[in-house]
């Protein structure tokens, strides 16, 4: 097994693309944390991915709240004794013209994309420095190379997390901490699912047209990629065995954005 007990904090992982991660971890021989806003939907999905409450745990986060951020990094090594792996995915969308964007929106989205991710990143690394290793895994996105309309603040917090992964590559490396940032392309979850309707009426075309021309237009088979693929590419990172790999971002998109 690729994680044989590593002990991982996953933000968001309640559901969709972090509970994948999670589950991945948890069969590759990690312990895992599920840090989710929902702390019963935590738990329940702790419960889920293993019965024995030895491997998984939920902890209740708020990834902008300081407090609950120091907190919940803290009953993970509790927990299990150990920080070697963090993934931050917790995140939002929110799709308007930039025009018409509100203000208080904006700076939530941000807030949850960076201000989250700073946080979690900080707490991580005070206990990834004492143990002289970690991977610090960034969700991103291909709006963090490639930019799309009615998407202002998700672009340009997804290109932000590229800037603090090399800082942290860079910051990390004389403690063996790597970090490096995941790029998918769209992922059928409930936060795109959300988005299809709401481009379409933006966009004045059909949901299908959506689809077709806006998520899947550019990728070579036009197929959406999975909660699995994304998951798999979390492996890799975690479990590559030197500082070689650091500072990198991998575009898992079927091909839509390519370097």
């Amino acid at each position: 097994m690729r994680l044989e007990n590593k002990v991982a904090l996953i933000t968001g992982a309640a559901s969709g693309i972090g509970k994948e991660i999670a589950t991945t971890f948890v069969r590759e021989g990690a312990k895992v944390a599920i840090a989710d806003l929902d702390l019963a939907a935590a738990e329940a999905t702790a419960r889920k991915i293993d019965i024995s409450g030895k491997r998984a745990i939920g902890v209740e986060m708020d990834v902008t709240d300081e407090a609950q951020v120091e907190a919940g990094t803290e009953k993970t090594v509790a927990a299990f004794g150990a920080l070697d792996i963090l993934v931050s995915n917790a995140g939002i969308q929110v799709v308007a013209p930039l025009v018409e964007f509100e203000f208080a929106r904006w700076k939530t989205l941000l807030a949850i994309h960076l201000d989250g991710a700073f946080l979690t990143t900080r707490a991580a690394l005070r206990q990834m420095y004492k143990q002289k290793s970690g991977s610090v895994i960034y969700m991103g996105s291909v709006h963090s190379k490639e930019a799309s309309k009615l998407k202002a603040p998700y672009v340009t917090a997804k290109h932000g997390l590229i800037g603090l992964a090399k800082v942290v590559a860079k910051e990390g490396a004389e403690y063996g901490v790597r970090a490096n940032v995941i790029c998918p392309g769209f992922v059928r979850t409930s936060l795109v699912d959300k988005q299809i309707p709401e481009q379409a009426k933006e966009l004045g075309i059909s949901e299908q047209a959506v689809i077709d021309t806006v998520m899947l237009k550019d990728t070579v088979d036009h197929e959406f990629t999975t909660a699995d693929d994304v998951a798999e590419a979390a492996v890799f990172f975690a479990s590559f065995a030197s500082n070689a790999l650091t500072g990198q971002s991998l575009i898992v998109s079927h091909g839509w954005f390519m370097e």
